[in-house]
């Protein structure tokens, strides 16, 4: 667990495991040709020529069309591609992507670090070379889509709170949700863990860019809350192998029958049931990481459509996960059963395993192989441990040891010195 206690030998496993990485980047996972990025860059060249954003299309290789899905606002964040060629347009994503990741793995890598006495530099390159690795990070790279992005907005209000800056937080999640509906669960978060203050400046944000969307684009604001969002056929189909959600598992199960609306909304009713009592208790003991990352993982479930790459949501809770099994003062046992609970679904998560039913999901090895990264999920959303008052940050300010309304049955678990 200490790793080489040298620095001629960490300079020689950081090398080991660049070459590695590389080597497995290079010839093993497939990839994507930026066909995410290539919408997002032919849709708002079109709104540019033509004045109309939802109606550019792609075929994909499903032969499925794929048009531009987001709302209006991100159409106008992502205005600046149009000055670019597609060249620039790949270039500028893959910086994003990579500086998205940097920020990611000193926010939720570093206290770990620190509390386990790793030198930083080989800490940030493991755990570098470990990201790089996982499926919905690689896939998010090559479809140059903008998941990482979104959870650095996210996570910089995590970031804000979990470190006494609360007066600040919201509007990391407000721009986010603008962009994308998705993260919009986290504002709830913030009203189910009692953060008025936090809720209302992320909802005023979400708000405003909206409105701002719809005084620059009411056309396009028009057709996208009117037309484009209820038309579910312009993100894909529910039964493709790459949709890891809920509704996902329900398409597989009934193919070629439509999966019923009120089993789904049932199943999303139970995941945010328990959703809501895990991050009351995650807020109560002051873990912000866990509750942030618990709502990462209901909204994987609980979305209509899941791609592979929109897991990187899961990326904290592994984190999380992996930093309670490495404390001290837990009983080996545990210890031991949440390090291989990590590995395991690390190993999962790079795998791709999902793809082995892309073209036959029939039968019992069809159900549990084809979603198995929803099954990942919900033991994620159900047993993720929760680390009590030693998840604060050094140098933050002490958070209360309950928030209002939640009942603790028994004491606060002390800080970990």
């Amino acid at each position: 667990m200490t790793g080489p206690t040298t620095t001629r030998g960490r300079l020689l496993l950081a090398l080991a495991l660049t070459g590695a990485s590389a080597l497995f980047l290079i010839t093993v996972p497939l990839h994507r040709h930026w066909f995410d990025l290539n919408v997002y860059y032919g849709a708002v060249g079109h709104w540019l020529r033509d004045g109309r954003i939802y109606d550019f299309t792609i075929p994909g290789a499903d032969g499925t069309e794929y048009g531009f899905t987001y709302p209006p606002f991100a159409a106008l964040c992502m205005l600046p591609m149009a000055l670019v060629s597609w060249p620039g347009a790949i270039t500028i994503s893959m910086l994003l992507n990579v500086a998205a990741s940097a920020t990611l793995l000193c926010w939720l890598i570093g206290p770990i670090a620190r509390r386990q006495g790793w030198h930083p530099w080989f800490a940030f390159l493991v755990a570098g070379c470990l990201f790089a690795l996982l499926e919905p990070v690689r896939d998010t790279f090559s479809f140059g889509q903008v998941n990482l992005l979104l959870l650095v907005l996210v996570f910089s209000d995590a970031w804000l709170l979990s470190t006494g800056r609360g007066r600040f937080a919201g509007c990391g999640i407000g721009l986010a949700a603008a962009i994308k509906l998705t993260p919009a669960i986290f504002i709830v978060y913030l009203l189910v863990t009692r953060r008025w203050r936090a809720a209302g400046v992320a909802t005023g944000t979400a708000v405003a860019a909206t409105l701002l969307a719809a005084g620059v684009a009411p056309g396009a604001s028009r057709v996208y809350w009117t037309e484009a969002l209820w038309d579910t056929d312009r993100i894909g189909v529910l039964s493709y192998v790459s949709n890891q959600s809920w509704d996902g598992v329900l398409a597989r199960l009934l193919e070629p029958v439509q999966p019923s609306g009120a089993v789904w909304a049932a199943g999303v009713l139970a995941i945010l049931a328990v959703w809501a009592r895990r991050v009351r208790s995650a807020a109560a003991v002051g873990d912000e990481v866990a509750g942030f990352a618990l709502s990462g993982i209901a909204a994987c479930l609980i979305s209509p459509i899941t791609w592979v790459h929109h897991l990187v949501w899961l990326i904290p809770a592994l984190t999380v996960l992996a930093d309670t099994a490495l404390r001290p003062g837990a009983p080996p046992a545990r210890r031991r059963l949440l390090l291989r609970a990590s590995a395991a679904i690390y190993l999962i998560l790079c795998s791709s395993v999902v793809w082995l039913w892309r073209f036959d999901f029939t039968g019992l090895s069809g159900f549990l192989g084809s979603n198995a990264y929803v099954w990942i999920c919900l033991g994620l959303l159900l047993a993720l441990p929760l680390r009590g008052d030693a998840a604060r940050p050094r140098g933050a300010e002490p958070r209360p040891s309950r928030i209002p309304g939640t009942r603790m049955s028994g004491p606060i678990p002390k800080a970990t010195p």
